[in-house]
């Protein structure tokens, strides 16, 4: 197998392209893994200070950049799958309905018979034939894809996987960060996987009409926009119910107010904003430009990292009726990210927050290589 490359340091954000999740290689982490003392499938030594504790985790250490939380059999199995995914060159790109090519078959073995597959934008996709036909698009779009890890997360049968994901789109270098989400089964492949990612950073390139979301967006300067000196104390899962009602009644000071002192980065900055005011106008613009409607999706939580899901939809400003209100409604999630140094992460999609599918389909044939492939 051959070894994910460990970076020294998280990539710098700026210029980073979030391109798609069908290709989730299977994001990787740093650290140690914490197995617990449970019995049956989390047995383990409970020491987070003993990678290996469980026999399927062996050396999966040194393989990734940040490994946490608490580790299953199934979860240490997961990430083999994922990893090997990643491993694998894609040589020649398969062709529509080459479902026994070999990276289509490491990508395959990542998901159980039954599973579901939730994208950026789109509707989930259900069984091996449709999340095969995801992966051999992408791969058709960018045969050259690789990735390295950020952190990676297991709550049990829950992980979370925080990746750096590098390709070439038409000609352009494009590097992107990504969160994706599973839900195990006890054998270790993915039941229900769901991916965050902004695709806006994707057709960037070939569309400079379109505004991005969050432009002008920045810390106040001067003494104003001194970072904060500490960040929020570790999320707990007694907080669910108060999180989920503040995004869902867009509650500013609430979502700020919880994080103060944290480094937002989120999509759409060049650099993260450590200020109450920075954070305060970059959600507002957020809200500004849609109605959300969240439901609590799956929590992981580590050592120092947690992950916190919410999924739903949301009503774009550009959908609406000028006369009743009312508008279309996208499927559109969340993934906030509580880091060891204070950090606070947003993962999402801004592209059909600015851009209505008609849009979205003919920036998608602008990039697009002359022979179209299906990428997502």
């Amino acid at each position: 197998m051959t070894a994910v490359r460990r970076p020294a340091r998280r990539p710098a954000r700026r210029g980073r392209t979030t391109l798609f999740a069908a290709a989730t290689a299977g994001a990787v982490a740093f650290g140690t893994v914490a197995a617990t003392g449970a019995t049956g499938a989390t047995a383990g030594t409970g020491d987070p200070a003993a990678p290996g504790a469980i026999a399927e985790c062996a050396g999966l250490e040194r393989e990734v950049e940040r490994l946490e939380g608490r580790f299953t059999p199934n979860a240490c199995a997961f990430v083999r799958r994922q990893i090997a995914f990643g491993a694998t060159p894609t040589g020649t790109a398969p062709k529509d309905g080459e479902f026994e090519h070999p990276r289509v078959l490491a990508y395959r073995s990542v998901f159980d018979d039954s599973a579901t597959l939730w994208e950026a934008g789109g509707i989930p996709q259900r069984g091996p034939e449709a999340i095969s036909a995801a992966i051999i698009g992408s791969l058709q779009l960018v045969p050259d894809f690789r990735y390295r890890g950020t952190e990676v997360v297991a709550d049990g049968a829950v992980v979370m996987f925080g990746q750096w994901n590098e390709a070439t789109v038409n000609g352009h270098p494009v590097a992107f960060p990504q969160i994706a989400r599973n839900v195990l089964s006890d054998d270790g492949r993915t039941m229900q996987a769901r991916r965050y990612y902004d695709r806006y950073e994707l057709v960037r390139p070939v569309a400079p009409e379109l505004r991005p979301l969050f432009a002008g967006v920045a810390d106040p300067a001067g003494p104003a926009g001194r970072p904060g000196r500490h960040g929020p104390e570790p999320f707990r899962a007694g907080e669910i119910t108060a999180r989920l009602a503040a995004w869902n009644g867009e509650d500013v000071a609430a979502l700020v107010g919880r994080t103060a002192g944290a480094r937002l980065e989120g999509p759409g900055l060049t650099a993260p904003l450590g200020t109450t005011q920075g954070a305060s106008e970059y959600l507002r613009r957020l809200f500004a430009q849609a109605d959300v409607r969240f439901e609590a999706g799956q929590v992981a939580f580590g050592r120092t990292t947690t992950f916190v899901e919410w999924h739903g939809k949301a009503v774009p400003e550009w959908s609406k009726d000028p006369v009743t209100g009312k508008g279309t409604e996208v499927p559109f999630g969340i993934v906030e990210r509580f880091g060891p140094k204070g950090e606070w992460e947003l993962s999402f999609d801004t592209l059909p927050l600015i851009a209505d599918r008609a849009t979205i389909g003919a920036l998608y044939k602008r990039i697009l290589p002359p022979t179209p492939a299906r990428p997502f």
